[in-house]
């Protein structure tokens, strides 16, 4: 069923992230409005909607770059909202950012381990070194290589592959498939598939809206910087908004 987001009931013993009636922007430039979403653990829930619809800025409210101004974030009950970000890092929280932010002049190797920069994923180092390494052998293979020289898939890989280094809770995704060719972008879902499976909670935002709804549990659509519509996500590919507006059907 897809209905208008108005404070959907969930089962409070499984919520992982709570976002209720969010307000948030950039001085003066209000992005989003009374936004409410939530995550259960070991979800993929798919955020989707138009450029400058307010995606990205919903994810840097959570991650805490951006600070709301109205409205509550709770991570499995613990409030988010004012933390600094890297307290909220520390609580499980990490983000991959659109256009993969790595440090082209250290090797893939130096930019993983720079991902477990808090003591406790410091402490678990090796064993997220061969997870990660699991999920992308070709970062394995070129792990002495200088980031820059990667490709774009690569790179994309490297991105998630850091992040993953932080043992997070929730990982957030912002746009992983943008500038990739088609085959690329199937891989790179088919992981994010395997990441989930191996019990990490996953908030996707994704221009491709197709390959977002087939992989995630739920979606949400992000219109203007509200929710207009939320559902599970095989519901929201069969809804004629979504197939017209996002799908070109």
């Amino acid at each position: 069923m897809i209905r208008k987001s108005s404070g959907p009931i969930w089962e409070r013993r499984r919520l992982l992230l709570e976002v209720h009636r969010v307000c948030a922007g950039y001085g003066d430039l209000q992005v989003l409005w009374e936004v409410s979403l939530h995550l259960q653990a070991g979800e993929i829930v798919a955020v989707i909607g138009a450029n400058g619809a307010g995606k990205t800025t919903l994810l840097r409210t959570i991650a805490g770059l951006l600070r709301p101004t109205a409205g509550h974030i709770a991570l499995a009950g613990t409030r988010l909202e004012r933390l600094p970000p890297h307290r909220i890092v520390q609580g499980g929280v990490v983000r991959v950012p659109e256009g993969r932010k790595i440090f082209p002049r250290l090797t893939v190797l130096e930019n993983l381990e720079l991902g477990a920069y808090l003591p406790a994923a410091k402490r678990q180092r090796r064993q997220s070194l061969e997870w990660v390494f699991g999920l992308f052998p070709r970062l394995k293979e070129r792990r002495r290589q200088l980031a820059g020289t990667l490709s774009g898939g690569e790179q994309q890989m490297l991105a998630i592959g850091r992040a993953l280094m932080a043992r997070p809770r929730l990982l957030m995704l912002d746009e992983p498939s943008l500038g990739l060719a088609p085959l690329l972008v199937q891989e790179i879902f088919a992981i994010i598939r395997d990441i989930n499976r191996d019990g990490v909670t996953i908030l996707l935002v994704e221009q491709h809206v197709f390959h977002a709804l087939r992989l995630a549990h739920r979606g949400y659509v992000l219109e203007n910087g509200r929710i207009v519509l939320e559902g599970k996500a095989e519901a929201l590919l069969a809804n004629e908004h979504v197939k017209t507006a996002y799908l070109g059907l």
